[in-house]
């Protein structure tokens, strides 16, 4: 009798501890390279400095790939097939150890890309707090050069934003959004390679409803090598808005629309992109009517090595803000192992009128230049 209360009691305590599993993972990535652009513009764009070509630039650069970060991650198991998430994480610069920035203009933040918890089990998965918007990872998925930080459809887009006269003092863009906070995101699960994803952020502006709201939608399909995405965004009071009240008060204006198709297809070895982009300002549209044209190709050797490259193109249909921009790139990767890849990439943007589309997010270019820019660098994750 003994034996099996012994026996009993070990199970129940075994099940109990099943129940309750956690588990919290520390985790990063450092990508640094050297860089050479052939010009340079200002980053903030203003009237005396508009037209001004700073020259070319010689540095170490940290983002060949993507943006160095770090963060903590973490799930437990409730049971009945129910997990509880978290997710902090943040971006630092590998060449000066500085933090990326939030959504309050000239102001850092510890985890300025993911602080959010969320629930996620058969009906799929909440999260809720400042998380990477559905509409980023529906880019990258169908992009030949994966939405990366040299030349690709994020930098288009970002260019597209900056036509749009984004500042780059915060991450609070005034067409689409690379992070949101305050956002409520759910994830569908997989039906038949399709999945949903839906997204509201109030905007916790007292007396407004509508103030700093956003909402999108995203609507993805995968099968054998096959990748197709539609997206919508919505949002207003976009840049330069401030919950905090550090800039324009909220006004409840809808200011920042954002549409998106695009496809990839990959078959042995080859893959193959194209995309369509339209950004609005529905409040102005005189001031704010972009169209974003992608076409990308690469090619996976091995395992190890891929060569990808990408064509993408801007074109103004503003009176008020005319001009069009061609952005050209090609990039070679090669796995040493798991953790650790090396990367060299070139390329180049052609801008006329006030266009100035960037090849490398973050190194600027000046409206109406040219500019050739390349980079080689180690990317390791831990």
């Amino acid at each position: 009798m003994k034996l099996k209360s012994s026996s009993l009691a070990a199970l129940v305590m075994f099940a109990a501890a099943a129940h309750a599993q956690s588990s919290i993972t520390l985790y990063g990535v450092i990508d640094s390279g050297f860089y050479y652009q052939s010009t340079s513009g200002p980053a903030l764009i203003t009237a005396g400095n508009r037209f001004t070509n700073n020259g070319s630039v010689l540095a170490l650069k940290d983002g060949g790939i993507y943006s160095s970060n770090w963060g903590l991650k973490g799930t437990e198991d409730i049971g009945g097939g129910y997990k509880v998430n978290f997710k902090l994480q943040g971006v630092l610069n590998s060449s000066s150890g500085a933090l990326g920035l939030g959504d309050t203009p000239g102001v850092s933040a510890l985890f300025n890309q993911y602080a959010m918890v969320g629930v996620s089990g058969p009906f799929g998965s909440i999260d809720a707090g400042r998380q990477i918007v559905p509409m980023i990872w529906a880019m990258a998925d169908t992009d030949a050069r994966h939405a990366q930080f040299f030349g690709s459809i994020l930098t288009a887009w970002v260019g597209m934003n900056q036509a749009a006269g984004w500042v780059p003092t915060s991450t609070n863009a005034p067409i689409g959004a690379l992070y949101d906070s305050n956002a409520l995101v759910y994830h569908s699960p997989a039906f038949h390679g399709a999945t949903v994803e839906l997204e509201y952020a109030p905007g916790g502006v007292a007396g407004q409803p509508q103030g700093g709201t956003r909402e999108s939608a995203v609507l993805r399909y995968a099968y054998d090598g096959l990748h197709l995405a539609a997206v919508y965004y919505n949002g207003h009071d976009t840049n330069p808005f401030s919950a905090t009240g550090a800039a324009t008060p909220a006004t409840g204006n809808d200011n920042n629309r954002f549409y998106y198709l695009g496809a990839r297809y990959t078959l042995e070895g080859f893959t193959v992109s194209a995309s369509w982009s339209l950004g609005k300002n529905p409040s102005n549209t005189n001031r704010t009517d972009l169209d974003l044209l992608s076409a990308g190709l690469g090619y996976q050797f091995s395992s190890q090595f891929e060569i990808t490259s990408g064509l993408y193109y801007l074109h103004s249909r503003s009176d008020a803000a005319p001009g069009h921009s061609t952005e050209v790139s090609l990039g070679a990767d090669y796995s040493l192992s798991k953790q650790t890849s090396l990367y060299a990439e070139v390329g180049h943007v052609a801008n006329s009128g006030n266009m100035n589309q960037m090849v490398l997010y973050g190194s600027f270019v000046a409206p109406n230049a040219n500019t050739t820019a390349a980079m080689a660098g180690v990317r390791h994750t831990f």
